[in-house]
């Protein structure tokens, strides 16, 4: 079936699908922790299937590596073209799995579109368009069904292909990295290690600050200097710890405690520690709403709506007009229990919840 209009009458059955691939061949962190939700989705769905996964570059491990469910991560070569043996070797590795669900759970992606053909599966499902058939799928969902943030959108396209689906109303799963209890009392661990000299009280709240982004998305570290003064101001007791960027630098002219990790997952377990995480809008901001921390993620560029950080207590700050000054205000009203200040006046805050 490929037709548009017939999705919906013959759906996916629940039953017999025990080995489900996911083709998403894109090697960023955000990307990749923005397709949790999917996972979530299809254990809730297929109770007792296998789930296998493409990616691109190592991070996809890290991400999936405590998700009882997933029993390979296979991850690409990035610029799989410069690597054409290894690339074109672990696609015929793939190849040799016959899968009872292939997912293509993006829209215009061409290169996964086209794995998801190549792999073999008794049932293939993708979003498409009515003007450009989906050849090599089974299933296809009309792309003007995708809703408008990046995490529930495959969540909703296998909910449209359930047969059995009565609860397609149903709330979205977060993004979640699925921390152990040891992973958490780790991070726990470090971060009373690095405010232990610094004066504590018990009202002040710990604010963990990511202050890299990639080109524009990136402010300068005079903004955040006046961002953070203001956060003092307005909430003497808070206390900062600084996550160090990748390349090791601070980003904050070290001024606070810091933690730096190659480790994606050590990282989330020490965001997960500390009572609010501000963020530039980046693939770290999306690790720290999937350990399940209230996040705050500053957007100057892309849109929040579809790229904002999803989680319960997550919020998107709009700052094309705002001051830094202006901005920490805004910050401190979005989460009036955690500065124990009550707003006075509405947040230019966009809070992003689960329907």
């Amino acid at each position: 079936m490929s037709a548009l209009s017939d999705f919906s009458s013959n759906g996916i059955p629940r039953q017999g699908i025990h080995r489900i691939l996911v083709c998403r061949p894109n090697h960023r962190l955000g990307n990749m922790l923005l397709m949790t939700p999917l996972i979530a989705e299809l254990e809730r769905l297929y109770k007792g299937a296998e789930i296998d996964i493409v990616a691109e570059g190592p991070l996809a491990g890290d991400v999936f590596a405590t998700f009882f469910s997933v029993r390979n991560v296979y991850c690409l070569p990035r610029r799989g073209f410069k690597h054409p043996g290894s690339f074109l070797a672990l696609v015929a590795r793939i190849r040799k799995n016959r899968y009872d669900l292939v997912i293509d759970p993006c829209v215009g992606s061409g290169f996964s579109r086209t794995l998801a053909r190549i792999f073999r599966g008794r049932y293939k499902l993708g979003f498409g368009d009515a003007e450009k058939p989906s050849r090599g799928l089974t299933h296809v969902v009309p792309a003007t069904q995708a809703p408008r943030h990046m995490a529930q959108r495959p969540v909703a396209l296998v909910r449209e292909c359930d047969v059995s689906a009565p609860d397609k109303g149903a709330g979205f799963p977060p993004m979640d990295i699925r921390l152990t209890e040891e992973e958490r009392a780790s991070g726990k661990a470090v971060i009373r290690e690095l405010l232990k000299d610094t004066p504590s009280t018990r009202t002040g709240l710990t604010i963990g600050i990511f202050a890299d982004a990639t080109g524009n998305k990136c402010y300068a570290t005079a903004w955040w200097n006046d961002f953070l003064t203001t956060l003092q101001v307005l909430s003497p007791h808070c206390r900062f710890v600084e996550i160090v960027p990748m390349h090791g630098r601070s980003m904050l002219d070290a001024r606070w405690p810091s933690y730096y990790s190659s480790h994606i997952r050590r990282m989330a377990a020490v965001m997960s520690a500390v009572d609010l995480v501000i963020s530039a809008d980046c693939g770290v901001m999306h690790l720290a709403a999937a350990s399940q921390v209230p996040t705050l993620g500053m957007f100057c560029v892309t849109d929040e709506q579809v790229y904002g950080p999803y989680g319960t207590r997550s919020g998107s700050l709009l700052t094309r007009e705002l001051s830094a000054e202006d901005a920490a205000r805004s910050a401190v009203k979005a989460f009036p229990d955690l500065f124990d200040t009550p707003p006075k006046e509405p947040a230019v805050v966009r809070m992003v919840r689960q329907p």
